[in-house]
């Protein structure tokens, strides 16, 4: 039996590889934060890193990026041939220690991606957990159309309360080859990976996956959700770059005959599975940043869409933002609120107030405190819309149940805790 997650082929430098620089955090990160790019790419000048087979979107639509994309597969064709000299075939067993001390483990494998669809409605075995926006997949497919490697950052999460498929092999890790252990750069903290080629071992995730999938079971769990397909895994983190693989499959598979089709490597994505359970899994708002816009203007903006949509601002209510500027700090209550979650209330305004404010435009920031900063600190008028947390045991029942959550509710942890790119695969 197939599964929609299953081993690979992964690849990797030399043991002697600097993990420090080898590593580079998630290129959807630092966004407007060019300063920590240039201190990437200063750690990383004349070496080996993954950094240079990506391209950070703080550099999207910039001057150069047609000749950094030109650079990016050279380098990848010449790790590819003389860099990548380590194989898996099986798995990666990852632990990561993260700011708050605790450890985040990790199944890196790969995806199939015709067990997964990011079209609105439909429900198949991997799904997005939010929104999916078809318009930020255009530029991430000009960097995987053609290329010969992928790198992953996609984060991935079961509902494993029992811990089947993660936990035996982290108990079996004493005997398992080490590949890599070290710091990662800026901040990145602690990494280790295991290989997992172990055929029992093996079996064992296979079994795991299964059980995941099993109707009977998915039934039990979610009894409202009775009849429909399972949902095995939802998309924590990477969900674009997942979305972009899915959109260059769906724009090769018609150029290849049938059989080609069943294993073409393209076909496949390149992610880490972890359990939703883990006491590592810290689900984070993402916060708003709305640049040219003033808190009092966006507060009353806000008030009158409020009231336009059938609800107000309160001394307290069910939902709670707050704003912030310079100087600025307010709560705000919401009654009767549109939308059953903060964020989603949040998010409708913000796109509705820039459709109504030219010359304004909206970040997403991981972290208050980073939010909070590049408010009090944009060359012009800026007004941060802080969101209030996320029980993460809401993750999967939002996603059965309600289908996606609205875009841009969850961050896995701060910034410097997303994936970093170590392993890598050959997609042609």
């Amino acid at each position: 039996m197939q599964h929609c997650f299953g081993p690979a082929s992964i690849l990797l430098p030399p043991a002697d590889t600097p993990l420090g620089v080898w590593g580079s955090i998630a290129v959807d990160q630092f966004t407007s934060q060019p300063e920590y790019w240039q201190k990437a790419e200063a750690i990383a000048a004349g070496q080996p890193s993954t950094l240079h087979i990506v391209l950070p979107e703080a550099y999207l639509g910039t001057p150069g990026t047609d000749a950094r994309l030109g650079a990016i597969r050279q380098t990848m064709e010449r790790y590819r041939a003389a860099l990548l000299t380590r194989r898996v075939e099986g798995y990666v067993y990852v632990e990561r220690t993260l700011q708050s001390g605790r450890v985040r483990q990790g199944l890196v494998g790969a995806v199939d991606l015709e067990a997964y669809s990011y079209a609105p409605g439909e429900k198949p075995a991997v799904r997005p957990s939010e929104s999916t926006v078809v318009s930020r997949i255009p530029p991430r497919l000009a960097v995987r159309r053609g290329a010969p490697l992928e790198a992953p950052h996609v984060l991935m999460l079961a509902d494993d309360a029992a811990d089947t498929l993660l936990g035996p092999v982290a108990a079996a890790k004493a005997r398992l080859p080490k590949l890599y252990e070290g710091e990662l750069m800026l901040g990145g903290g602690h990494v280790a990976g295991w290989a997992v080629e172990d055929p029992a071992l093996l079996a064992g995730i296979g079994q795991a996956m299964a059980r995941l999938a099993d109707p009977a079971a998915f039934a039990a769990r979610w009894p409202a959700a009775a009849g429909q397909p399972p949902l095995v895994l939802a998309v924590g983190d990477g969900n674009h770059s997942l979305a972009t693989a899915k959109a260059y499959w769906e724009e090769l598979k018609p150029t290849l005959p049938p059989a080609r089709q069943k294993d073409h490597p393209a076909r496949y994505c390149l992610a880490e599975v972890c359990s939703v359970y883990s006491p590592a899994i810290e689900i984070e708002p993402i916060h708003r940043v709305l640049f040219g816009a003033a808190p009092d203007a966006v507060r009353q903006a806000f008030a009158g869409w409020l009231a336009a949509h059938g609800a107000a601002l309160a001394a307290a209510g069910p939902q709670r933002l707050t704003l912030a500027g310079p100087g600025t700090r307010v709560p705000l209550c919401i009654q009767t609120p549109p939308e059953p979650l903060a964020v989603g209330t949040a998010e409708r305004f913000v796109q509705d107030f820039l459709a109504q404010a030219p010359g304004t435009r909206v970040d997403y920031i991981h972290g208050a405190e980073t939010a909070l900063r590049l408010a009090e600190t944009a060359p012009g008028p800026a007004t941060a819309l802080l969101l209030p947390p996320l029980e993460k045991q809401d993750l999967f029942r939002g996603v059965v149940l309600g289908g996606v959550l609205p875009r841009k509710t969850f961050s896995m942890g701060h910034a410097e805790e997303k994936r970093y790119y170590i392993e890598c695969r050959a997609l042609t």
